[in-house]
């Protein structure tokens, strides 16, 4: 079936309407199921004090604030159902479209910049991450990662030869931050003793996020389907809502495993 603007526009419009409803979802259970709602990890600000009984400095900390974890999974959401109703505003939607003619998408990677980091924080918390500095350098991190896919667009654009200078810088990006989860998650612990969870939301993403870079790949190497920009657009739409949907769920539900 042929892509077209019109049917872009819709589809867009469809995505959000699944965004919005599971973020609606998320947000009746974070204020309503009580093991939701009282787990709010404390973030902590992590600093060195100099203590006069020993003479030297030491790490100290304090507490900042309760994150309002399950709330924040359904703006995860809400966020990607913005960004959808945004897209299919008429005037925003010529803007939307001009852009795909050249191959270059800079709504998607925005988007993806806010929802996704804010989403790799809440999973980075889920597994122990509570200093403050961690988790920002984490959202940093993986924020540049999508504006480094947003520049692969603005470099290449229709150009024949593609510079993929920024595709593996992104990836170097992107990675980091999972590395550092990781080794919060299994660094210490004995495997048979990880909840379910850990692995079900490391395998999900592990996934996920190999899909995203093989459709820019298969994008701009025009293989079968792709030679159409706008076929490569649909496939990020779909993996979006695959990916947002499994991670949000797991997330969510691995609340509920014991602490």
């Amino acid at each position: 079936m042929e892509i077209t603007f019109p049917k872009l526009r819709r589809f867009n419009l469809i995505m959000g309407c699944f965004h919005f409803v599971q973020g609606v979802l998320m947000l009746i259970l974070s204020l309503t199921w009580d093991k939701i709602i009282e787990f709010k990890p404390v973030i902590f600000s992590n600093f060195l004090k100099y203590d006069t009984g020993i003479g030297a400095l030491i790490t100290d900390s304090k507490p900042l604030f309760d994150l309002p974890f399950g709330i924040l999974v359904s703006c995860f959401l809400f966020l990607s159902a913005l960004a959808h109703f945004i897209i299919v505003l008429p005037k925003v939607n010529d803007v939307y479209n001009r852009g795909l003619e050249n191959e270059i998408n800079p709504f998607r990677w925005y988007e993806y910049a806010l929802s996704s980091s804010l989403m790799i924080v809440l999973i980075a918390t889920l597994f122990g991450v509570f200093d403050i500095g961690a988790l920002i350098l984490i959202f940093g991190l993986n924020a540049s990662m999508n504006l480094f896919g947003l520049l692969m667009e603005k470099m290449n654009g229709k150009k024949e030869k593609k510079d993929w200078l920024s595709f593996i810088y992104g990836s170097f990006a992107g990675i980091v931050p999972w590395i550092v989860i990781l080794l919060f998650a299994f660094g210490n612990s004995d495997p048979k003793e990880v909840p379910w969870f850990v692995y079900a939301i490391t395998g999900s993403y592990f996934v996920f996020f190999n899909t995203f870079p093989i459709n820019m790949i298969l994008q701009y190497k025009k293989v079968g389907k792709w030679r159409n920009y706008l076929y490569g657009e649909k496939m990020y739409i779909i993996l979006s809502l695959a990916a947002k949907t499994t991670l949000a769920w797991f997330v969510l539900f691995g609340v509920m495993s014991p602490n």
